[in-house]
Order: C-alpha cells, then sequence, then structure tokens
C-alpha cells in the first residue's frame, strides 16, 4: 500500500472519530435535552459565582423557553434570597409550590425533592423575617415532603461555605418548636452564630 494513501487514510479517520467523539458528547445532548436546561445549568453557575443579575436573566431565559422549568423558578427564588428581597423570593416559592402540588406525580423523585426544598427556602425567609410560625409550617411541610434531600448540603456545600456541621432543617424545626412552647418574654428565636451556618437548598 502506498505510504502517503495509508497516512491520508489514518488521518481522515481521526478526524472523523474526533468529530463524532465530539457531536456525541458536546452537540447531542443540546439538542436532545429539554427546552431551558442549558440556561439553568448556566444561571447555576453565575449564582455560585455571585452574579445574580447575570444568573437572574439565565433562568428567566429558561423560563421563556419552558414557562413550567421548576430548576429556573428555583434558582430565580435563590437569586432572590441572596440579594434579600424576600418578597419576591416567597412569591417565587409559593408559585414553584403551588405549581408542584398541582402537577406532581407520585414516582417523581426529583419533584419531591425540588418541592421540599421549596418549602424549606420558603421556610428560611419567614425564619429570618421574624415569622417563625411561618417558618415552623413550612419546615413541618418540607420534612414531610421528602426527608432526605434536607439531611443537610452535600460535601461539595460544606467545603465551600467553611461549613462541617451545617444547620439542617429538622435542626431549625425542632429548635423552633422547642421555643414556641415558651411564653413569649423567655423565648430566643435567634441565635447568630448558629443561623449562619443555615443554607438554601437546590436539588
Amino acid at each position: 500500500m502506498n505510504p502517503a494513501v495509508l497516512k491520508r487514510f489514518i488521518v481522515i479517520v481521526a478526524v472523523v472519530t474526533v468529530a463524532m467523539f465530539t457531536l456525541w458528547t458536546v452537540v447531542l445532548p443540546l439538542i436532545e435535552e429539554p427546552p431551558g436546561d442549558y440556561e439553568t445549568r448556566q444561571g447555576d453557575i453565575l449564582l455560585g459565582e455571585g452574579k445574580l443579575d447575570e444568573a437572574y436573566a439565565k433562568f428567566t431565559e429558561a423560563l421563556r423557553l419552558s414557562p413550567d422549568h421548576r430548576g429556573a423558578m428555583m434558582g430565580r427564588a435563590l437569586v432572590h434570597i441572596k440579594a434579600e428581597n424576600y418578597p419576591d423570593a416567597v412569591h417565587e416559592l409559593t408559585a414553584l409550590i403551588d405549581f408542584l402540588n398541582g402537577h406532581l406525580v407520585s414516582d417523581d423523585a426529583t419533584g419531591r425533592a425540588v418541592l421540599a426544598s421549596a418549602y424549606a427556602n420558603r421556610g428560611i425567609v419567614h425564619d429570618r423575617q421574624g415569622r417563625y410560625e411561618q417558618a415552623l409550617a413550612d419546615y413541618i411541610e418540607a420534612l414531610k415532603t421528602d426527608d432526605e434531600t434536607l439531611t443537610g448540603p452535600s460535601l461539595f456545600d460544606k467545603i465551600l461555605y467553611g461549613t462541617p456541621r451545617p444547620s439542617t432543617v429538622r435542626d431549625r424545626a425542632r429548635y423552633l418548636y422547642e421555643q414556641l412552647k415558651l411564653p413569649p418574654e423567655e423565648r430566643l428565636m435567634r441565635v447568630p452564630e448558629i443561623d449562619a451556618k443555615q443554607r438554601m437548598y437546590k436539588p
């Protein structure tokens, strides 16, 4: 066989292999994934970087493509929480909770985790604003919906936030329950060094 022809054949095969691998790993997932997923992932990255306006824009774009995108709805709520824009956070989380309660099917484990996280995050917002009874009610609903999701942030979150033993929804719910049983003048509802360890949830 002519060495030049063999070399050309090998180069062509290598190029085609690289092109097909790129198509399989990069292009096809983007084509096949549900509308809004890519934008939501971008929003999550921007949210993690603290670029709240850009993250909100990505989540909004995801909702334009898929109006009921659960991840994008949660993402916008988390942007509002980080910005301490609590009324809008409650609005977004309530809309997400209402939507999921109306559309969730029994075998949708991811949807159940999102619903539990939405209740937990709304509880955190109520908690931060001193609405402790509402916070406790949301924490209880979160734990009833999906206890496993709320065992605490992942190892990645613990490393990222530097909190090896973060406060969980169960911890906070138990504390509020005990304090709310006391006479108002004896209650200690806020412990800043403990409260600072509480983290938002996103499955």
